[in-house]
């Protein structure tokens, strides 16, 4: 896996193998006997219309990596289909949001040493050369800290609705790089490197459902990690049969104002001021009270949003700092 040259003698348990804290480059670990340094993290939630095919796609990629699934409280047999078949479930006994769930993984991902963390949805896919792809990107542009495949629809064949809503335009912009930056995509399918994880850490406790990915990348940025799309990798996205209704929209929308509101750099309370005039432009657009009666909410929220704001700025908030975490023994 990792080469360099000296090593110190700071050396622990990996995955029942050893690995060791690289002076070479600091936040950096060997761990030469590892069998896979991708770990791919799903959290599920009744999901059994596609967990099968999710795992398989894992399974059949030409680049090994380890699965973690974190069931929500299914109710429909996916934790059981899923330990039948030999996946690692962790069961959580509620239904605990997509950011605080994938943080368990991510937390797994840090401590087990692992290179890179890609997070899955349920409903998604890879192709077998995805992961390939997408680890050379790293190598070859290490400033990203977060690489997302092209997403497709469930056809395979179409970019899928909210990637070309967020990304077409980068793409077409630069349409020569292999590696195109863009200001936000879906975390579907995030591959995060662990020098991105040790500075930006887990999702905000601050978002319990969607906004989470939006605030992140914000903070992955804040930190000196962007976020690309690698041109010549593809994945699967299928939300066939899920088209958006207007209320889901409106909950979007009013949510992209926490988002917003949360970003770790100065202006806080001006962004709040600007996102109140945003809801009430949304609400007159759209004929609809809902971002009127969200301002309230908004403002009632803003202390807490800042004491989750101070602490995203931290290195590694959110998540144990592994090698904090062996100082303190």
């Amino acid at each position: 896996m990792y080469k360099s040259g000296k090593v110190n003698k700071n050396i622990a348990l990996c995955r029942n193998k050893v690995y060791a804290r690289d002076r070479m480059a600091e936040n950096t670990y060997i761990c030469d006997a590892m069998d896979a340094e991708i770990l791919v993290i799903i959290v599920t939630f009744n999901g059994m219309e596609w967990v099968e095919r999710c795992i398989a796609s894992v399974r059949s990629s030409g680049v090994e990596a380890d699965i973690l699934v974190l069931d929500n409280g299914s109710t429909d047999g996916t934790p059981e289909w899923l330990e039948r078949h030999g996946v690692e479930v962790i069961r959580n006994a509620t239904n605990l949001g997509f950011g605080a769930a994938n943080n368990i993984g991510l937390q797994r991902a840090l401590a087990e040493g692992y290179s890179y963390a890609y997070l899955l949805n349920q409903d998604a896919w890879v192709m077998p050369d995805t992961f390939g792809l997408l680890t050379d990107a790293f190598e070859k542009n290490p400033r990203f800290g977060i690489l997302s495949p092209v997403q497709y629809d469930g056809g395979g064949k179409k970019m899928d609705r909210l990637f070309s809503k967020h990304c077409r335009r980068a793409l077409r912009s630069d349409p020569t790089s292999a590696v195109v930056e863009v200001p936000f995509v879906m975390a579907a399918h995030w591959m995060i490197s662990r020098s991105c994880l040790l500075r930006t850490g887990g999702f905000s406790p601050a978002f319990s459902h969607y906004g989470e990915d939006e605030n992140y990348i914000h903070r992955a940025r804040w930190f000196g990690f962007p976020c690309g799309v690698v041109r010549a990798a593809g994945a699967v996205h299928d939300r066939a049969g899920r088209p958006a209704t207007h209320e889901r929209r409106m909950f979007y929308k009013c949510n992209g104002s926490v988002a917003r509101v949360s970003r770790p750099e100065g202006g806080a309370f001006f962004r709040l001021l600007w996102e109140t005039v945003r809801l009430v432009g949304t609400a007159a657009v759209n004929f609809d009270k809902t971002p009127l009666r969200f301002i309230g909410t908004l403002w009632r929220r803003y202390p807490e949003l800042m004491k989750f704001r101070r602490k995203s700025r931290r290195p590694c908030a959110f998540l144990n700092d592994p090698a904090k975490s062996r100082k303190g023994r």
